[in-house]
């Protein structure tokens, strides 16, 4: 465990490494100098000029991405133009206001996608099965954004059950769990959509396996067949695909934070990237990057943890 762990580590700094300079360097080599996208597009040459002095930006690429490292490693990620805030200061927000909103999702998902996933594929070509499957379908095939006005239209439009927007201001006559309802369900029936399929197949899988047959023939009821035998089986392979549901969960949901105004991560980097707010956008980039790999070494953790032959 400690070589898996010190590899993984390696393999994450190195991540980091490789990406922050991509997009130090993306940012340098772009349309448009670094100044001139600061200032934006109606600021004069003489200002473009001495915001240049000024930041030394006239330095060389490699000078200024070692003194840009030297800055992150202390925790200085620099000044965010559009929210006039330290970056530090504004991703922290934005990714604690996601966290809340992935926490809910993910603590709906994993449960709801195991229960029909497990029974979808407990009995393959049932009723039930299909019913199952047609749903999981249907909710992975229609887009967020389509989803969050329909549901949107009926709650909010129609039956004014709830708010239309998830702006975590109290006001309104809307409490923040009556906010957070709309951008939760969006998520939790698209992103279930692709987990109840990814268990039901392994489920399907796992209960042709010989050692469930030998089960039933021993005369074991089938609830403990299913549940001693089949169900940490079926999940070895889902556990990955479940658990990289993280990343989507933070960094992905840019289309439901932005139909729901929901003040979140990726609505954040969704307005970085069309201020050009360059600062922002390399934090945020770093903080996507390395949530993505964090999540593949849980996801391989995890594997060792149900599969003792990894481990061995």
């Amino acid at each position: 465990m400690a070589r898996f762990a010190a590899k993984h580590l390696v393999f994450l700094l190195l991540t980091l490494f490789v990406v922050s300079f991509l997009v130090f360097a993306l940012n340098e080599f772009s349309p448009g100098d670094v100044a001139r996208k600061e200032l934006g597009a109606y600021a004069t040459q003489d200002q473009v000029d001495a915001l240049t002095k000024r930041l030394r930006l006239d330095r060389p690429l490699l000078v200024r991405y070692a003194e840009y490292l030297g800055k992150v490693a202390v925790g200085d990620l620099g000044y965010s133009a559009r929210f006039k805030a330290p970056v530090a200061g504004v991703i922290w927000k934005h990714l604690a206001n996601t966290a809340l909103l992935a926490a809910i999702a993910f603590a709906c998902i994993v449960p709801f996608s195991m229960v029909l996933g497990i029974l979808a594929g407990m009995r393959e070509s049932s009723r039930l099965d299909r019913a199952i499957l047609l749903f999981s379908t249907l909710m992975a095939s229609i887009p967020e954004f389509a989803l969050g006005v329909f549901l949107a239209s009926v709650f909010v439009v129609w039956l004014g059950w709830l708010p239309g927007t998830a702006t975590l201001v109290a006001g309104g006559g809307w409490s923040l769990s009556a906010q957070l309802v709309l951008p939760v369900a969006v998520i939790v029936l698209f992103d279930a959509g692709y987990v109840i399929s990814m268990i039901r197949a392994s489920m399907v899988e796992v209960m042709q396996r010989p050692y469930i047959r030998t089960a039933v023939l021993k005369g074991l009821p089938f609830y403990r067949v299913i549940l001693g035998h089949a169900v940490r089986n079926a999940m070895i392979n889902p556990i990955t695909v479940i658990l990289l549901q993280i990343n989507y969960l933070v960094a992905g949901v840019v289309v439901v934070e932005t139909v729901f105004a929901y003040p979140g991560f990726g609505r954040m980097m969704l307005e970085a990237a069309l201020f050009k707010d360059i600062a922002l956008i390399e934090a945020g980039a770093l903080v996507a990057v390395g949530l993505a790999v964090l999540t593949n070494i849980l996801g391989d953790v995890a594997y060792m943890i149900l599969d003792p032959r990894i481990r061995a």
